[in-house]
């Protein structure tokens, strides 16, 4: 067995909580307080979760693409404890993430269409 090599049941395991979280419905919608009457129906605290969320999510495709390119580098320069397989999961995962990343922003984007282009 290589040494620092990812182990799949690792790596599923992983894939499995990311998946869990994605589906908890808690997980990402704070609590709203009511929609209609007085205010705005969203406390201040809630929009600052979301955008939170939103930078913290950025950020992490971010490092995962950084790590990515940082393996691919090392295995091109030969350097030892890294291998192939290692880099694949490493670059699939990025890609997987920033394509996800996309998915999201293209949602939120057709959402604010739909909203700006309500009649008032």
């Amino acid at each position: 067995m290589i040494s620092g090599r990812p182990d799949i049941n690792q790596v599923l395991s992983q894939m499995r909580d990311m998946q869990s979280q994605v589906r908890a419905p808690s997980s990402l919608v704070p609590s709203v307080e009511k929609i209609g009457g007085e205010g705005d129906g969203v406390q201040g605290v809630e929009r600052a979760d979301f955008a939170e969320m939103l930078k913290n999510a950025v950020n992490n495709v971010n490092t995962l693409q950084k790590d990515a390119t940082q393996l691919a580098q090392s295995y091109e320069r030969g350097d030892e404890g890294v291998d192939l397989p290692q880099v694949m999961i490493g670059l699939q995962k990025s890609s997987v993430s920033f394509e996800a990343m996309t998915q999201v922003r293209n949602k939120l984007v057709d959402a604010y269409e739909k909203i700006m282009n309500m009649p008032i």
